[in-house]
């Protein structure tokens, strides 16, 4: 027997539209172009973008009838008169600068596998890391066999990507007091294509709560560390880089760990792009709710909190 079932209502505006808090100076990237161009809107496959005659195809669009028309469900981008839409389910396509988060997967020789949420592993190399203490110098066969008081498997890492090999596998690096292994917090996944490029992906909120927005879509949201004036860089203690063991974490900050984290996951269940601005701005109203952890999991708490961030601001 066939049964036919009814296509769901139209969602409603605050779910199908994405505010970006992006700065002025980004241009290639527009809400709005001067054309009329909307390029935070979600959009479906068959619906109509632009004009052809205004506007070049790019992946994720077809023309049909001298339009521009999306084949995929994603968001809108636009650079110079290229109009592409990025699916709003893929995996990660990393470039070269990009900041990830990942996951030490198996140790080789001279190197170890990352798991970045990418289309295959990445490749992080014994000569990209930095030696205890940030010692430079060649990597000796010593260091060698030391690999593993560095990385083993399971360990998390916040790393940039360096290079690709010839197979496209990305080649990582940690060659900086800001990059290395991840403790005391909590690893959030979230898709890729919520993670706009901002000027830094270093965030600290009010709550002495770190965030890392990996472009690959892992976030890490940990206890506050304080900063380094070594090299002048936001950076872990160079002693404890390669640690296994956690510091001690007081009640309030698990708490706002928590806190932060569940607000992550609600605006990505939404499809709401991630920025400094937009999570700062729904921590604020979180704790002016006076509620509890527990209460992000209520019915109704995510829709009221999607819909308080993306009322439009007088």
């Amino acid at each position: 027997m066939i049964s036919f079932v009814s296509f769901p209502e139209r969602l409603d505006d605050a779910y199908r539209t994405t505010r970006s808090y992006q700065d002025d100076e980004d241009n290639d990237k527009m809400d709005l172009d001067e054309d009329g161009l909307a390029l935070s809107k979600l959009t479906c496959p068959g619906e109509t973008l632009t004009s052809s005659h205004e506007y070049m195809r790019g992946h994720g669009t077809y023309v049909e009838n001298e339009e521009v028309i999306a084949s995929v469900t994603g968001t809108i981008e636009r650079v110079n008169r290229l109009v592409t839409v990025r699916p709003a389910n893929c995996r990660y396509n990393p470039e070269v600068g990009d900041l990830v988060v990942g996951r030490i997967t198996e140790v080789q020789p001279r190197r170890w596998k990352v798991d970045a949420n990418s289309r295959q592993d990445a490749v992080l190399m014994l000569s990209s890391v930095n030696l205890p203490g940030g010692v430079q110098r060649r990597k000796l066969e010593s260091d060698e066999l030391q690999m593993r008081t560095f990385f083993e498997e399971g360990d998390l890492l916040v790393a940039e990507v360096q290079s690709f090999f010839a197979d496209g596998a990305m080649s990582l690096h940690t060659r900086s007091l800001k990059y290395g292994k991840l403790r005391n917090g909590q690893l959030v996944c979230v898709p890729s294509v919520l993670i706009r490029r901002l000027k830094s992906h270093f965030l600290t909120l009010p709550c002495n709560v770190d965030i890392i927005l990996g472009l690959n879509g892992y976030i890490w949201v940990s206890k506050h560390i304080k900063e380094s004036e070594q090299e002048g860089e936001l950076g872990f203690d160079a002693e404890a880089v390669y640690s296994n063991q956690n510091d001690e974490i007081d009640t309030a900050t698990r708490e706002a760990i928590a806190r932060v984290s569940n607000i992550i996951l609600i605006l990505a269940s939404h499809f709401i792009p991630l920025t400094d601005t937009l999570l700062l701005e729904a921590y604020t109203w979180t704790t002016k709710q006076d509620s509890d952890i527990n209460a992000h999991l209520r019915k109704g708490y995510g829709d009221a909190l999607v819909a308080a961030v993306s009322a439009p601001k007088e």
